[in-house]
């Protein structure tokens, strides 16, 4: 579904990603681990066209989408949920939820909304309510129900339990699990690589602006390498 070919990105003069490869089939979980600065972030800005790529190539279902502005790769179906949530604070969840909608054509997206509340009945109990009103782990499940209103088919995912609870952050997991078995691609920042890793089906572990080691996620999460350099086990 998403093929990099030697992507390169920079900051000004500082070049931060270094010409690496990744690939997704449609339907995996991909978990991209990593130390902070390693170029998580800037890898996944880069893919839904946040950030410009500075050199290689990004093809989508084989389609170049390197320099596609970054509306359009939404049209195309990759939606990202940003690092830090990002909701529109003073707006109600409901609101919040119809703006994930804006690039949509077809169908209304009633439908789709009575599923992104069934999937977090809290959000249900609360859409009348100021996003900003919410918990950080509500917060984050309104920023996954609002990408979900994008129709995503790849969806990138920055650090989503960033900041929650173990059982919040175990709940948010779950739900990329469902998502997946639903049929959604997922291309997933974690700071817990541990858990990420157990949940993906392949894995990435990228280091300085490069990817370091690759593999399926739970033969990843058993290496020895890497549970002492990046698991902290």
């Amino acid at each position: 579904m998403l093929r990099v070919e030697d992507l390169k990105a920079r900051y000004g003069r500082v070049e931060v990603l270094h010409g690496l490869d990744l690939d997704v089939r449609q339907g995996e979980i991909v978990a991209l681990v990593g130390a902070n600065g390693a170029g998580k972030t800037t890898l996944l800005r880069t893919i839904s066209g946040v950030h410009a790529a500075s050199g290689g190539r990004i093809l989508f279902e084989e389609q170049d989408i390197t320099r596609a502005a970054s509306h359009l790769r939404v049209g195309l179906g990759i939606v990202q949920v940003p690092e830090g949530r990002q909701v529109f604070a003073p707006l109600t969840v409901e609101d919040n939820l119809r703006l994930g909608a804006w690039r949509r054509s077809g169908p209304a997206p009633e439908d789709d909304m009575a599923k992104v509340l069934e999937l977090f009945p809290v959000l249900k109990d609360r859409r009348r309510q100021a996003a900003g009103a919410l918990s950080g782990g509500q917060q984050q499940m309104l920023a996954v129900g609002r990408a979900m209103m994008a129709s995503p088919r790849l969806l990138l995912l920055d650090e989503p339990s960033m900041g929650l609870a173990p059982l919040i952050a175990a709940q948010i997991l779950d739900v990329i699990q469902r998502l997946a078995r639903s049929g959604i691609t997922v291309l997933l920042v974690e700071q817990n690589a541990q858990a990420a890793l157990a949940i993906a089906d392949r894995g990435y572990v990228m280091e300085t602006g490069r990817i370091a080691l690759t593999g399926p996620g739970r033969a990843l999460l058993a290496d020895e390498n890497v549970r002492k350099a990046y698991l902290g086990l």
